[in-house]
């Protein structure tokens, strides 16, 4: 009989197809996992995997049993909720993680929706960067997570749930903040600009620079921030202009934002689960697909 332990390391090494990889990702050395999948397919009397000194590939046989352990491995995960349920009146816990803007907008929603269906599952939130998320969900200490658009992460899986365009944020003193309409984004190539690291949030900063370098320059940052959330207080301190998504737009007494004439570059907000994410992740995708279809972000000036 296969193990979960078994059906893992499968997992791992069929996902990446690269035994060092895979290792890594389970957190072990080579070798052991090499001897553990040998011992599979001895085990099972048939080859899962085609291996040459270059490549690794799936057998057909492999092909389906990547399917059975999967869902072996979320069978495994569900019978632990339920064992946690039956011994203490509780449904589990769930670990989230967002980015800093998700959290005025849909997370609250989704939330909300997700306690009132599921009222004994505990839930347990952090502030991410995009980047963070891939990691935490490979080594657990996230089981779902919302982010800007991000590359895809081998042995995750990435919903889209909103695609959203990018407007000027000014401080309200800004010459161009007390006028209405589609601002043209060149009319910003002066001003001091507050930016975000490429490193937090990869497509997102080169959305921005994009965008720059589309309406004719590119500007040079003068301040740094970690986060939407951060660049709009930046930007509310007056230390600068910049761009965000329209989503994370919300009422500042201190900022304007203005659309942008001619822009076309978009980001997306996306949900992310492990390959086998579990129900209790895969519940969380389906309220929060469902909520960002039917509602759209506030929008305010």
């Amino acid at each position: 009989m296969v193990e979960i332990r078994q059906a893992r390391y499968f997992v791992a090494v069929a996902e990446e197809l690269h035994f060092g990889r895979a290792a890594e990702r389970l957190r072990m050395s080579q070798p052991p996992l090499s001897q553990a999948i040998k011992q599979l397919e001895r085990q099972l009397g048939c080859e899962l995997l085609h291996r040459t000194q270059r490549s690794v590939a799936l057998s057909p046989a492999g092909a389906v049993f990547l399917d059975r352990c999967r869902a072996l491995i979320r069978q495994a995960e569900d019978a632990e909720i339920a064992a946690r349920h039956a011994a203490t009146g509780r449904g589990g816990r769930v670990n989230v993680g967002a980015v800093a803007s998700a959290f005025s907008w849909p997370l609250p929603l989704v939330l909300e929706q997700f306690h009132e269906a599921l009222p004994d599952i505990e839930v347990r939130a952090q502030e991410i960067d995009t980047h963070e998320a891939g990691a935490g969900l490979l080594d657990r200490t996230l089981d779902w997570a919302i982010v800007r658009q991000t590359a895809p992460v081998r042995g995750t899986t990435a919903t889209s749930l909103f695609v959203d365009r990018f407007v000027a944020a000014l401080p309200v003193g800004h010459p161009a903040a007390g006028t209405d309409g589609p601002l043209d984004l060149a009319d910003l190539s002066g001003d001091t600009w507050v930016w975000l690291h490429r490193h937090i949030s990869p497509d997102y900063h080169d959305a921005m620079a994009a965008m720059c370098r589309t309406a004719g320059f590119s500007p040079v940052p003068a301040h740094w921030a970690r986060s939407v959330t951060s660049q709009i207080a930046m930007v509310e301190c007056g230390l600068g202009v910049t761009v965000v998504p329209a989503a994370a737009s919300a009422a500042r007494p201190a900022v304007r934002f203005r659309p942008l004439r001619h822009a076309t570059a978009t980001i997306e907000l996306t949900a992310m689960t492990r390959s086998i994410p579990g129900a209790l992740a895969e519940r969380l995708t389906v309220i929060a697909t469902q909520l960002t279809t039917a509602h759209t972000p506030p929008r305010h000036n």
